[in-house]
């Protein structure tokens, strides 16, 4: 929940504080006034893009901050500030520690549902009408999802190991011929994986032997050899445990000479049997060169690594071998495609019927807000369409698309081609009011939703949005002194004279009593008359009663 915002330098708000109620709060003004800047301060504190364009004209900066609550335990909520220079350079800060615009958005954002004019475009759009349904209940349509994905996915891969296999099959004489050669060449040398660096690490040995073996006698000599260090160590300790009973300090000493004793014997074991290992043959040698020369010769034209190498032998084996069994290849690999084609289009029509059953489910809780938002005999309708083979997609094998008719003596048409703005509105708001039930959404901000609407229908739309804020917080700019009239806390924007450089600004205030009264009167008949007033007290009582 946002418990207050404040925004600098946005647009034509040169400063404003709101500090929205728990449940419905409303943004009233003229129109131009300033409200929907408002708006765009809410989207930059939930985290939605911003634009350097939305700084306010001679400022070097916007800022928006706020302090919301979210569920996460904290009593004393968390305090955002974002900022964004007339440059574009943006920056974020949550609890006073740097953050970004994702971290935002996926926190604070993911609690706030922007209804703006852009969800009238998106209700309009077919594009968007499969989400609309596939979102209302998911778990219904996770096993037929799930089948689908991974039949899906199956009849890809089979597409396109079918098409690699063609491809193959239709190497050209000359691919084919450069291919044995290199199959050949390759073969010849049959290298294996990491050969090349065992092969030098026993060429450094091989080629160093004599003067390893010289080493290693040398030292074993040092060490166990007559006079060696070995005897010269056993007098030391033998000398020295005979005087270590007049002399403790002496058995100290004694002992690290044995230990030392203990380890030069067993580096002269080692010695020994590591000189032992070492074999001085000139053949061996010259077969590992032999060897190391073939592999960097195979290494330099089909490089740069060995496994380079080993890749272009499988690539070469292939192509051989496709162009020898290419029939029985294409024969596996269409089986393969009809295969995975029978089970796609199985998985298909068991995704398309379980989303038609839920598009049944979607449509009467649609219609069922319809009928309390003055809408009787109204009725939204889905219909999935079945695309052509090549047109489906991760998403299924059908589109969908909302028609509407006003009532049933008329045949259901595509809902942006027989919708007036109004109903187009109270659809919107009704098709709202089922996904947030359903959503974890804390706040809802609506912008101007109630565009065409007036008489009965404002006035239910007004019973509904306040509906909507009995166990949430609702955010309304409005035009509707139906909905104001019912809001807990009512703010008022608007513009007043140029500042010194001749630049408009906005200004917000909240209105109680008689404030709001002629607010809402200038709502109503656009200015303050004896009848608007007294129709202004006569909705504020009525909300009261509530």
């Amino acid at each position: 929940m946002i418990d207050e915002i404040s925004v600098k330098n946005l647009a034509l708000i040169a400063s404003a504080h709101l500090a929205p109620g728990a449940h419905l709060s409303v943004i009233t003004g003229e129109t131009g006034s300033g409200k929907t800047a408002l708006v765009e301060g809410l989207k930059l504190l939930a985290g939605e893009r911003g634009s350097a364009t939305q700084v306010r004209d001679g400022a070097e900066a916007l800022e928006v901050s706020g302090r919301v609550f979210v569920d996460d335990g904290s009593e004393d909520g968390h305090v955002i500030v974002r900022s964004l220079s007339s440059s574009g350079r943006g920056r974020v800060s949550i609890d006073g520690a740097m953050a970004t615009v994702a971290e935002l958005a996926s926190g604070l954002g993911a609690t706030v549902d922007l209804c703006g004019q852009h969800e009238h475009q998106r209700l309009l759009s077919p594009a968007n009408h499969l989400a609309l349904v596939d979102d209302f209940e998911p778990s219904a349509l996770e096993a037929p999802k799930a089948a689908w994905d991974a039949a899906f996915a199956e009849a890809r891969a089979a597409q396109r190991e079918l098409a690699r296999v063609r491809s193959l099959a239709r190497a050209s004489n000359e691919a084919l011929d450069e291919a044995a050669f290199v199959l050949s060449r390759i073969d010849a040398v049959a290298p294996k994986e990491g050969e090349l660096d065992e092969l030098r690490a026993r060429l450094r040995v091989a080629e160093h032997a004599d003067e390893l073996l010289s080493s290693l006698v040398g030292a074993r000599e040092a060490l166990s050899g007559d006079e060696g260090a070995i005897d010269a160590l056993s007098l030391a300790i033998s000398a020295l445990r005979d005087q270590q009973a007049h002399d403790p300090a002496l058995r100290e000493a004694a002992d690290s000479l044995e230990n030392a004793l203990f380890e030069a014997e067993d580096v002269a074991a080692t010695l020994r049997d590591r000189a032992d290992a070492v074999e001085i043959d000139p053949e061996e040698l010259e077969r590992l060169r032999e060897r190391q020369a073939a592999l960097q010769g195979l290494v330099r034209t089909y490089g740069p690594s060995l496994e380079d190498v080993i890749e272009r032998r499988e690539k070469a084996a292939a192509l051989v071998e496709a162009s020898r069994d290419s029939s029985a290849l294409l024969a596996k690999a269409r089986e393969r495609v009809r295969s995975a084609e029978a089970v796609l289009q199985k998985a298909a029509d068991e995704l398309d019927e379980a989303r038609q059953a839920l598009a049944t489910r979607f449509a009467g809780a649609v219609n069922a807000q319809l009928e309390s938002l003055e809408m009787k005999g109204a009725e939204v309708l889905v219909t999935l369409n079945r695309l052509e083979r090549r047109r489906w997609s991760a998403q299924g094998p059908s589109t969908a698309e909302l028609l509407y008719r006003a009532n049933q003596n008329v045949r259901p048409r595509p809902l942006a081609k027989v919708a007036s703005g109004g109903e187009v509105s109270r659809v919107m708001l009704a098709i709202k009011v089922v996904e947030d039930a359903r959503a974890a959404a804390e706040t809802i901000v609506f912008d101007e939703v109630d565009a065409g609407v007036g008489g009965h229908a404002a006035r239910s739309l007004a019973r509904v949005i306040q509906t909507l804020a009995k166990d949430r917080q609702v955010i309304c700019v409005t035009h509707l002194a139906q909905v104001a009239a019912l809001a807990e806390r009512h703010y008022v924007v608007a513009k007043e004279q140029a500042d010194a450089a001749g630049i408009p600004e906005t200004r917000l205030v909240e209105v109680v009593g008689e404030e709001r009264e002629a607010e809402i009167a200038r709502m109503l008949a656009g200015s303050t008359t004896e009848a608007s007033l007294a129709h202004a007290r006569e909705l504020l009582g009525e909300s009261e009663a509530r």
